[in-house]
């Protein structure tokens, strides 16, 4: 079964909902038939990094709050990720245009290290409050992935993947994702926002028993009439 997320990386509670879903994933009895896929989306593509600028500043002028709204409301996520084992430090991060992480999730994505390049990247931006703009410090994070640096140089210095970020953010505009985090579990339910562990739970076991093979209610003695492999069976009592 698929489950495809579609999160930004200056996104506080992708972080935390990436997280809860994980807690939700390991407690999931098939959690080894589960493929996660991580889809781009961009909260603001025009976004740009400005030294010297605080998240706390940004949040005010966004939502006109005041700088203590805008903190008491940091606080609170801060807390939130810190129940889920995260270390977030929203009044020192840099915040920053996400295009060309997304870019190098889907490099890695080629490697076989998406979820680790994911992984890498959040905590890279939230807990050591690194710029995600940094082409230079993105080609030193692929690396620390085991992933070739000398490699994601080149992929970041032209335009691959560009594509591949751009087909991901029209597939959520066609399924008509409106915020991140997003999750879509077996390509039929869906789940906004980085909810409880037990919502996650609730949809894995609603996808995933959707996604059951058959259940054949005869057994093979009894499978006679039927047409296999170019052959016909026929029933003794037909004969």
């Amino acid at each position: 079964m698929k489950v495809e997320i579609w999160s930004d990386f200056m996104c506080p509670f992708c972080y935390i909902g990436k997280r809860r879903f994980e807690s939700a994933l390991n407690r999931f009895p098939h959690k080894d038939e589960v493929e996660v896929v991580y889809r781009s989306f961009e909260l603001d593509p025009n976004a740009s990094y400005k030294p010297g600028v605080s998240m706390t500043e940004l949040l005010a002028a966004k939502y006109g709050m005041s700088i203590e709204q805008a903190q008491a409301s940091n606080d609170n996520i801060t807390k939130q990720a810190a129940q889920e084992g995260l270390t977030y430090h929203l009044d020192k991060i840099a915040p920053s245009n996400s295009f060309d992480a997304h870019r190098l999730v889907h490099f890695a994505s080629q490697h076989g290290k998406m979820k680790e390049m994911a992984e890498r990247l959040f905590h890279a931006y939230f807990t050591e409050t690194r710029n995600l703009e940094d082409k230079e410090l993105l080609a030193d994070l692929a690396a620390e992935i085991g992933l070739s640096r000398e490699e994601a140089v080149a992929a970041l210095a032209g335009d691959q993947f560009s594509s591949e970020v751009r087909a991901d953010e029209e597939a959520a505009k066609r399924i008509g994702v409106q915020g991140v985090p997003f999750f879509v579990l077996g390509g039929k339910y869906a789940v906004s926002g980085a909810q409880p562990i037990d919502v996650f739970i609730d949809a894995l076991e609603k996808a995933y028993g959707e996604e059951k093979p058959l259940i054949l209610v005869n057994d093979d003695e009894n499978a006679a009439g039927a047409c296999t492999d170019g052959s016909c069976d026929i029933p003794a009592d037909k004969k």
